[in-house]
């Protein structure tokens, strides 16, 4: 991998004291504005360009309560969603939790039985099964979530699946993906890490499963519900599902994130399991005029960047276009040398092959 160039991400004082510039999770460009989420919150940050053509630094951050505009699922509202995609269509910013189910680390403090305790205790959380559509407006030349939004002269709110549409619960008597549903993320259980969004098609991104090296991207036709303008629905394909399955040959990589570009789709690569690399981004070609299952391989699918990554750092985890030929990357986890006294964090930005 070859940096074009790095620009600074300035977090705030509580962006900070959370950790949520060491954990960014999701990212996505929206015109002079930078889309943020951290893996560890429930929140969404905006962050502004200091320049409209070439920014060196996006700052000024304001940060969004994904609770101030749907109805999260879980009990406590401040739990994390987990958020590991960012996806900006038309006049709505779209958000998608993991999904997945955790296992205790061992950390360094942890020795024995009690270790091997933790070891073996695995947790959901409830806000991380959410897949929301914010409504987006113009405020004051800032594009900002809002409580409602004219489009076209309809009306739209805030809207969120349900518990009763629910992934998991969908999937549940799927035949690739049921049996992993109770096996954590990090252990090749169902985790999804990005999504994309391209007219009424969205689709998520799955790190894991993995199975026999293919992995799944999940396509969506989400609705509003006519009785219920909070409400996402689901509409069957013609295979009689709400989820139509593709397949992927990544070698064996599970998807990190996904990002459109014309009708291709971008796609961040790592390891499924908790392993440091490699990390990849391919392109698979036409996806978003599959009109079928696919099986996206051969000529379909094209390794276009190898990326950095460290031993224990440097996790790349969200990308998003900048312009029409690069590729601004994120990182989880970030090299100390990625993090300034101020603040921010160093992000990279990298170019596409022509």
């Amino acid at each position: 991998m070859t940096v074009d160039y790095t620009v600074r991400l300035r977090f705030g004082e509580t962006s900070q004291a959370a950790a949520t510039h060491t954990n960014l999770s999701a990212v996505r460009l929206d015109g002079h504005v930078l889309w943020i989420a951290g893996d560890e919150t429930a929140t969404l940050e905006r962050l502004l360009a200091d320049h409209p053509e070439k920014a060196a630094e996006f700052g000024d951050e304001t940060t969004f309560r994904l609770a101030d505009f749907v109805d999260l699922p879980g009990d406590d509202e401040n739990e994390e969603a987990d958020v590991e995609g960012l996806a900006r269509a038309g006049d709505f910013l779209w958000a998608v939790g993991s999904h997945s189910l955790r296992r205790k680390q061992i950390k360094e403090q942890h020795e024995g039985r009690g270790a091997l305790k933790r070891l073996a205790r695995v947790e959901g959380q409830d806000n991380r099964q959410i897949l929301v559509r914010l409504p987006i407006a113009d405020v004051d030349g800032v594009p900002t979530p809002v409580r409602e939004v004219e489009v076209d002269g309809v009306r739209h709110r805030p809207a969120a699946l349900r518990r009763r549409d629910n992934l998991r619960s969908l999937l549940r008597d799927d035949e690739h993906l049921g049996p992993f549903l109770p096996i954590p993320g990090k252990d090749n259980g169902l985790d999804i890490e990005g999504i994309a969004v391209r007219g009424d098609r969205v689709y998520l991104g799955l790190r894991g499963p993995v199975l026999r090296g293919w992995a799944f991207v999940l396509e969506l036709r989400p609705y509003v519900d006519a009785d219920d303008p909070t409400r996402l629905r689901l509409r069957d394909f013609p295979e009689r599902l709400p989820y139509r399955k593709h397949v992927l040959d990544l070698d064996g990589l599970g998807v990190r994130d996904l990002c459109p570009h014309g009708d291709d789709l971008l796609i961040l690569a790592g390891p499924t399991m908790d392993l440091d690399g490699p990390v990849r981004i391919y392109r698979w070609h036409g996806a978003a005029t599959a009109d079928i299952p696919t099986i996206v391989r051969d000529d379909l699918i094209t390794r276009e960047l190898e990326i950095a990554y460290g031993e224990g750092d440097d996790h790349a985890e969200g990308i998003s276009m900048l312009g029409d030929d690069r590729v601004l990357v994120v990182y989880d986890s970030p090299a100390r040398a990625r993090l300034t006294d101020d603040g921010a964090v160093i992000a990279d930005v990298v170019l596409l092959p022509r």
